[in-house]
């Protein structure tokens, strides 16, 4: 059996529908109000918090995904963010694991994020899981130290480990910055990213996060392997705003001003963390993922914007 942990996230929730076709699931939520019913599907309540008890929730798991986390919070409250980051997703992680080596699972995966190598790359020189990871934010911090925690307990226990880093997920729901962008296109806002043309960006549509996902459950090659996600396709700012438009059946309103001058305007205001976003690179390399795992990505750039943007017309 299989245990889904943050099964009423955008990925959990993705991932229990196509886990559900196809084997005994269980699934941990924190709140059971939120959480997507399926049918013939233990929905456990727990948190993740490093005094939890899973003992009960694990009984009879082979195998755990782990997507539950402390994620991004626009309004933090916190009065030291990084302790309370690595209380749940550094100590609470590591508590819940320890106690699945204890309880017989045969291999825990865990969905990290790209943010562990660091927030930008070098245009043409794509991260990849080799080199010396520079996380920056606290988020990306504490997944780091979780990683790190995992491994050194896979070596303890013989329980087989999998990290999964991923970069921006988009698909049917998405919130957060893409969910902003396509409203801005939507409403047909001139946005001045025209001339954001040479940085490079990857994404992951949720289908083919959710693959990788499902490919490294019982994959003999997966275990105690780091692996990056993509949709195999880096795009620069514009590009990906003018093919979002095309999906959303809108025009693209791009102004193309200045790179310098979009990072300069952004210092004015204090928000050089934006034209990072907007400007600059983030790519990651796959090639060990596709060759480790046999896989491919499912679904195209242009199929998963236009999934995504089906749904938000609806919305």
């Amino acid at each position: 059996m299989i245990l889904v942990t943050g099964a009423s996230g955008f990925v959990g929730e993705f991932l229990c529908a196509s886990l559900v076709k196809c084997s005994p699931l269980r699934i941990s939520v924190r709140d059971k109000s939120k959480a997507k019913l399926f049918a013939n599907v233990d929905i456990i309540e727990a948190s993740l918090s490093p005094d939890q008890n899973w003992s009960s929730t694990l009984s009879g798991i082979s195998v755990v995904v782990h997507c539950a986390a402390r994620v991004h919070v626009m309004n933090e409250e916190a009065a030291d963010p990084l302790l309370e980051f690595r209380r749940v997703n550094v100590n609470g992680t590591l508590n819940f694991a320890r106690q699945a080596a204890e309880a017989g699972v045969r291999r825990f995966i865990f969905l990290s994020s790209i943010k562990v190598n660091g927030e930008c790359s070098v245009p043409g020189h794509p991260f990849t899981t080799d080199q010396i990871s520079a996380p920056s934010d606290p988020y990306g911090v504490s997944k780091y130290e979780a990683e790190i925690e995992l491994k050194a307990l896979a070596a303890e226990t013989g329980m087989e480990v999998v990290i999964i880093r991923s970069p921006l997920v988009y698909g049917p729901g998405v919130k957060a910055n893409f969910l902003s962008m396509m409203k801005w296109v939507k409403r047909g806002i001139p946005l001045p990213l025209g001339g954001v043309t040479k940085n490079r960006r990857s994404f992951v549509f949720i289908d083919n996060l959710v693959s990788v996902i499902v490919a490294c459950i019982n994959h003999p090659s997966a275990a105690n392997q780091t692996f990056l996600v993509s949709d195999d396709e880096d795009l620069s700012t514009a590009e990906l705003l003018r093919r979002m438009a095309f999906a959303l059946g809108y025009p693209s309103k791009l102004i193309p001003v200045p790179v310098a001058l979009i990072i300069l305007g952004a210092k004015s205001f204090g928000r050089v963390d934006i034209a990072q976003r907007l400007c600059g690179s983030l790519q990651v390399d796959i090639k060990k993922t596709k060759d480790l795992l046999g896989w491919s990505p499912p679904v195209s750039v242009d199929e998963g914007l236009c999934q995504t943007a089906a749904h938000f017309l609806k919305m």
